[in-house]
């Protein structure tokens, strides 16, 4: 009896102990869905099914952050991409971009001015760049779209390449020296004369060619898209990973993104190795690039750094938010660079000229006054005052939402500027009128949009005077016009 007694007690005790384990499992609700442990949440283990789950999860939102840090390399290396493969255009020849159709597949192109565009490849050695006299803007950029030098001064400029020594016979030749952070170097040039045989002029004069070549040069010259389709922005889907993947195994790694390299490890991504996704990583990714996207315009169109400020109330904000270097004193700027080169490529001084007074100024407005989002099938306009502080000229330029390139209507008109013959009122003031419909006898001051588009306009101001940087002269909001 006894002997029964201590059976029946050791199982009571046997079942007492297993409804306490059960009872000490736990499941915690987070934004992320249940997580469930073998015990409390502090003393348990996840379970199979949770550890899954967190892992699926923080290579997603690994992912996810990747695509905004990345945003600058993978751009350069899109655009790149789609010179030499969709144009044809040869290590250090000259993309020379001009007409309207010539420059729509370009990120926030200006439609006023020419584009002198080489990409250089410095891995088989220094390169040379003369520049010649002239009207001229342009600076030299690596591939995180950080600027290297401005490249205004006629003279020879030399670019050695990462981890290669400055030839000796160059520190004597007169050559201006630059070491790039990245195996390619992009060159960003302007003929900013009205004059076309002038501008013609001076691009048969920039020669380019490996310093090797010196003593018998054969400049690479240039060619033109010549109606050639090309697309310059950020591809979607599992391609913005296959252009990433590709030239992070063509660029050496700055210090400051190995943690990011950790992350993409796990992805798939991993330098000196072939781009070979699971189908696993694939999901993962291709998710990725939506959010990640999603994320970019929010940072993009409604942005939310001081620096972007214009004057209070309006909803123009200065486009270029990332300084030229992206350094803050105690971090790199991620979100600020994110936000521009989203929209737009490069980043040098000169496109800064709300802080310095010099170069250029750029202006973007994603709603109009009473605080809606621009749309392609509402007409607007825009007074600009009198007396517009540019001393070479003012320009707006409009840009599609889905590709920040130059807006595709039927008439092939994306912008307009003090340099065209537009309407003025009696005050020196221009309204300029942006929509679906022709203002009846103000055809010169239309821009027209496309319904079902979303746009967004860039106002540009070269050469800014006082009046700008001291605020006397104000840019009104876009307004909905009937």
């Amino acid at each position: 009896m006894k002997k029964t007694l201590n059976i029946m007690f050791a199982i009571v005790c046997a079942i007492a102990l297993v409804t306490a384990v059960q009872a000490q499992a736990e499941t915690i609700k987070t934004r992320i869905g249940d997580l469930s442990f073998t015990h409390d949440f502090a003393n348990g283990y996840p379970t199979d099914a949770t550890v899954k789950k967190l892992f699926d999860e923080m290579d997603f939102q690994r992912a996810v952050q990747a695509y905004i840090w990345s945003i600058p390399i993978v751009s350069m290396a899109q655009w790149q991409y789609a010179h030499n493969q969709q144009l044809g255009a040869k290590n250090g020849q000259i993309m020379f971009v001009e007409s309207y159709d010539d420059k729509v597949g370009g990120l926030t192109y200006n439609a006023t001015t020419p584009y002198v565009i080489p990409f250089i490849d410095l891995a088989d050695g220094p390169w040379v760049i003369v520049m010649p006299e002239g009207e001229v803007r342009g600076a030299a950029h690596d591939m995180w779209q950080i600027g290297i030098t401005k490249m205004t001064e006629p003279g020879k400029y030399l670019f050695v390449g990462p981890g290669q020594d400055v030839p000796d016979s160059a520190k004597n030749e007169g050559y201006r020296i630059f070491q790039s952070p990245t195996m390619t170097v992009m060159l960003g040039i302007r003929l900013m004369s009205p004059d076309k045989d002038v501008r013609m002029d001076i691009l048969k004069k920039i020669a380019i060619y490996p310093y090797a070549e010196r003593k018998d040069p054969k400049p690479r010259g240039y060619i033109t898209p010549n109606g050639k389709p090309w697309l310059a922005a950020h591809p979607r889907g599992m391609e913005y990973w296959e252009r990433l993947a590709d030239v992070l195994n063509r660029e050496p790694i700055a210090e400051r993104d190995r943690f990011f390299m950790a992350m993409l490890k796990e992805l798939g991504i991993e330098k000196g190795k072939p781009f070979r996704p699971t189908e696993r990583q694939k999901e993962i990714l291709t998710d990725a690039t939506l959010v990640g996207e999603a994320m970019a315009k929010a940072n993009d169109f409604a942005k939310r750094m001081e620096d972007a400020h214009y004057v209070d109330g309006s909803h123009w904000d200065f486009a270029t938010v990332a300084y030229p270097d992206q350094r803050e004193e105690y971090y790199d700027q991620l979100d600020e660079r994110a936000a521009w080169l989203y929209e737009a490529v490069t980043n040098d001084p000169a496109m800064h000229g709300q802080r310095t007074g010099e170069g250029q100024i750029y202006m973007a407005a994603y709603k109009d006054k009473d605080g809606d989002w621009l749309d392609g099938g509402v007409n607007y306009a825009l007074h600009v005052p009198p007396d517009a502080p540019a001393e070479a000229f003012w320009s707006i330029t409009l840009y599609d939402v889905d590709t920040r390139c130059l807006i595709i209507n039927k008439q092939k008109i994306a912008d307009r500027s003090s340099r065209m013959d537009l309407i003025k009122n009696t005050d020196g003031s221009v309204d300029i009128f942006m929509g679906p419909d022709a203002p009846k006898g103000k055809e010169k001051n239309w821009i027209p949009t496309v319904a079902g588009k979303a746009w967004f306009p860039y106002f540009r101001l070269y050469s800014p005077k006082k009046a700008f940087l001291d605020r006397t002269w104000v840019l009104p909001d876009i307004e909905k016009s009937e």
